[in-house]
């Protein structure tokens, strides 16, 4: 066996390297009419179209998005499709040429009624989400606070928050919190606090769980005593 290296890693994660406040987009992505929250970072070959990508959230590699809105804090894996383009299936053909005439040199200007519909279905995913490798979210779909969308998923309907699903169609698989957790991570909200806040409660995240950090930082004497 030979021990072999090669390469620098494509991510900001790695040793060595660090996030900045700006948001971070690799040379390589294709971003257009998209708005980015602080502390974010679009990986490799990524392409992004009228998206809201909000604090903290980030792409790995080859991700496409088309009309979302992405909350904070959400993890989306290599591969991830959101908001794939419908065809108008109601028509005699599949084919573009019939909305996108003007490149097919049959009009003079293409159909705007097809991309109008189509940014009627945008795509909503709440904060603290994970969406696995290659996982698609249909037009018009939302996907909750504190989901988790497994490996080559097809999400067809919306997913309640704080549910795992998967499959294609995705298929609830279980909750990743009882109701109580959910309610009290809901009102502290911790995807709205500050960086000074989440260091401060670092160890926490870590060491604690989701039941035992909700109840701990539900009590307004520990809220008290963090840092704004």
């Amino acid at each position: 066996m030979i021990a072999l290296e090669q390469g620098q890693p494509e991510h900001p994660w790695g040793e060595g390297r660090s996030m900045t406040e700006a948001p971070m987009l690799h040379p390589t992505a294709i971003v257009k009419t998209s708005r980015f929250g602080p502390w974010t970072y679009v990986g490799p070959r990524s392409q992004l179209l009228e998206v809201d990508f909000r604090d903290w959230s980030y792409t790995a590699r080859d991700v496409e998005i088309f009309n979302a809105d992405v909350g904070k804090f959400c993890n989306l894996a290599a591969g991830v499709r959101l908001n794939p383009t419908n065809h108008p299936m109601e028509r005699a053909t599949l084919h573009h040429f019939t909305y996108r005439s003007r490149s097919h040199h049959f009009a003079d200007a293409d159909d705007p009624e097809v991309f109008a519909w189509r940014r009627a279905h945008k795509v909503l995913i709440g904060p603290d989400v994970w969406i696995g490798h290659n996982a698609i979210v249909l037009p018009g779909r939302s996907v909750g606070t504190g989901a988790a969308i497994g490996a080559g998923s097809v999400v067809t309907k919306d997913v309640p928050d704080y549910m795992i699903v998967a499959g294609n169609p995705a298929r609830p698989l279980r909750r990743r919190v009882d109701e109580a957790t959910e309610a009290r991570l809901k009102a502290i909200a911790w995807w709205d606090w500050s960086p000074a806040r989440l260091r401060a409660s670092l160890q926490d995240f870590r060491t604690l769980g989701a039941t035992r950090f909700a109840e701990k930082y539900s009590r307004p004497e520990i809220m008290a005593e963090m840092p704004a």
